[in-house]
């Protein structure tokens, strides 16, 4: 597995995301043991970050990382987020106050069985905390060991400068796939310019680009996939199309249409580490074998020139927690 650097934090250049092992997606927490086989797995191929979040569950998926990590937590670097749980009795919207903040790592501390995190984000821009509040109470938390490198998550260019301005940010988190193309506007040429990573989530547009999902009765009623509009209706076939158009680049070259997305996320630089969720060990081994997928030029130029994917990327309610 080759490896990148999120400003000055070695990482393998395809992670893994948690989310869906305990959260959000079909079949989520019905088999814990399937899940940590799987982060085995992933650790044995050479992934290194592992992504989780104290609202996954909520806090289940912490503790499933936290369990498979025991006697390997020396091997990854390990990131999780907070901000969409109120810890200071706050009764709506996100929160990331300075006290929010100081009972959250505790809890995750706790719960992933660590007595640091490699990587903290901030899960959502908290509109009742000035970011630089938020960023000082982090800059404290890495002063006393408790956090190592400081994150942000769908974060626009004006959060993302005002924070980095208190404690260098070292990676932002967002939607990043063929399917989403807005970071590539506005977010990554800041991130560049202030050398900090990036770090894709839903680099497989939420299962699309894998060429598996052909309907949305594929979902079971707790599926949150339900609710976005990316799957639904006239939304729903457009996607399809452009997916089965990536699997059609697949077929040529002997790849899956999940290691086509995945080679031309990361053919967008050397600052990009996507993660790409699973809780099956045949679908991680499939995604790390995307690290040695190199895709030709006239390739990358056919994917990049795909149409926009149809949609929100999110329901109404999370869209307007994004400042992308």
């Amino acid at each position: 597995m080759k490896h990148i650097r999120l400003r000055d934090l070695d990482v393998s250049r395809i992670g893994l995301g948690a989310m869906g092992m305990s959260h959000g997606y079909t079949g989520f927490g019905t088999d814990d043991e399937q899940s940590v086989r799987t982060i085995h797995r992933a650790i044995e191929l050479g992934v290194t970050l592992i992504d989780t979040a104290e609202v996954y569950g909520p806090y289940t998926n912490e503790e499933l990382v936290g369990r498979a990590l025991k006697g390997r937590r020396d091997q990854v670097v390990l990131a999780t987020k907070f901000g969409l749980i109120s810890h200071s009795g706050r009764e709506s919207g996100p929160d990331s106050s300075p006290a929010s903040v100081r009972a959250a790592v505790e809890g995750s501390l706790t719960r992933l069985g660590t007595d640091y995190i490699d990587l903290y984000y901030q899960h959502r821009v908290d509109p009742g905390t000035p970011i630089e509040e938020t960023v000082g109470a982090l800059a404290e938390l890495v002063a006393e060991g408790k956090i190592r490198h400081i994150g942000l998550s769908e974060a626009g260019p004006d959060t993302i400068a005002r924070a980095h301005a208190v404690h260098p940010v070292t990676a932002v988190q967002s939607e990043y796939s063929l399917f989403t193309r807005d970071p590539e506007a506005r977010v990554l040429p800041v991130l560049r310019e202030l050398n900090i990573g990036f770090v894709p989530f839903s680099p497989l547009g939420r299962g699309f680009l894998t060429g598996a999902i052909r309907s949305p009765e594929q979902f079971a009623a707790d599926d949150f996939r339900n609710d976005n509009p990316r799957f639904s209706g006239e939304n729903f076939q457009h996607n399809l199309d452009l997916a089965d158009r990536v699997a059609a680049i697949a077929a040529e070259i002997g790849a899956t249409p999940g290691q086509v997305a995945l080679a031309w996320l990361l053919a967008q630089g050397q600052d990009i580490a996507p993660i790409p969720g699973t809780r099956r060990v045949a679908r991680v081994e499939e995604n790390t074998a995307a690290d040695s997928l190199q895709l030709t030029e006239e390739q990358l130029a056919r994917l990049s020139a795909l149409p926009a994917a149809a949609g929100d990327t999110h329901n109404p309610a999370q869209m307007k927690l994004m400042e992308r």
